[in-house]
């Protein structure tokens, strides 16, 4: 036993030292492979996976995918207002019908029938500035030359102004320029308007009023005439155009 022993040990001074160390790193080669094949395919598991979700969220948003482009927006549009504009014309409009009518109806508008009103003057005074709308009247306020679509009538501060003619209160407005004012509306067409009155009115939006009912009194709140007198600013429109007052006012006041 000791003759094999003492054998083996020679062996392993000699050759049998090499192989063992190249078993050994043999077997240490062998365990590296396996490991590094085991760690390739794990990460050839795991790539796809952040390959997907990578994809995943680089893709379009709900809101990108839902939304159409602005050409398409654009073209959709054309589309639609095309269609709508076909269907207008092809379907009978009601609303057409009624504009038509009214249109008709304003072309049978005639005069008022003076005989059917009676006329009174607003308040009695000396006519300061004419109506003029065909040629340029001199503006002593505003120092230049222009038209003029009413009367000035002159009259003491707090003079008693009355309604030129039956009717209804349609407007009573702070003007900017022509300062406190009433219109009264006298059917068929015909309205009269009262500018530069005081703050202190007589009538209400709605009220009825006669001819030579009060509507207010004589004021200064026409920042566009204050270079005047006190006076009254009548105007009258018929059809809501302007027309000279002093045609309705009786002769004589």
């Amino acid at each position: 036993m000791k003759q094999i022993w003492s054998n083996v040990g020679r062996w392993l001074e000699g050759k049998g030292f090499y192989i063992v160390l190249f078993l050994c790193l043999a077997a240490i080669g062998i365990s590296g492979y396996f490991l590094f094949t085991t760690f390739q395919r794990s990460a050839e598991i795991i790539s796809p996976t952040l390959e997907d979700e990578s994809i995943s969220q680089a893709g379009p948003s709900p809101e990108q995918e839902i939304l159409p482009s602005e050409d398409a927006a654009s073209a959709m549009g054309e589309a639609q207002m095309e269609e709508d504009r076909e269907s207008v014309l092809a379907e009978p409009s009601d609303e057409g019908d009624g504009q038509e009518e009214a249109q008709a109806g304003q072309e049978e508008e005639v005069s008022v029938d003076l005989d059917s009103l009676s006329f009174a003057w607003p308040v009695s005074g000396e006519i300061l500035t004419d109506f003029s709308v065909e040629t340029l009247a001199y503006d002593a306020t505003m120092g230049d030359w222009r038209v003029h679509s009413g009367v000035d009538i002159a009259a003491a501060l707090g003079t008693q102004v009355r309604a030129i003619a039956a009717g209804t209160v349609e407007r009573v407005v702070q003007d900017e320029m022509m300062g406190v004012t009433v219109v009264v509306d006298h059917g068929d067409g015909l309205t009269s308007t009262y500018c530069n009155l005081a703050e202190e009115l007589a009538v209400t939006v709605g009220d009825q009023v006669q001819a030579g009912d009060a509507l207010g009194s004589v004021g200064s709140t026409a920042l566009a005439e204050s270079a005047l007198e006190p006076h009254l600013h009548l105007e009258v429109a018929l059809n809501q155009a302007t027309v000279n007052p002093l045609d309705y006012l009786p002769e004589g006041e």
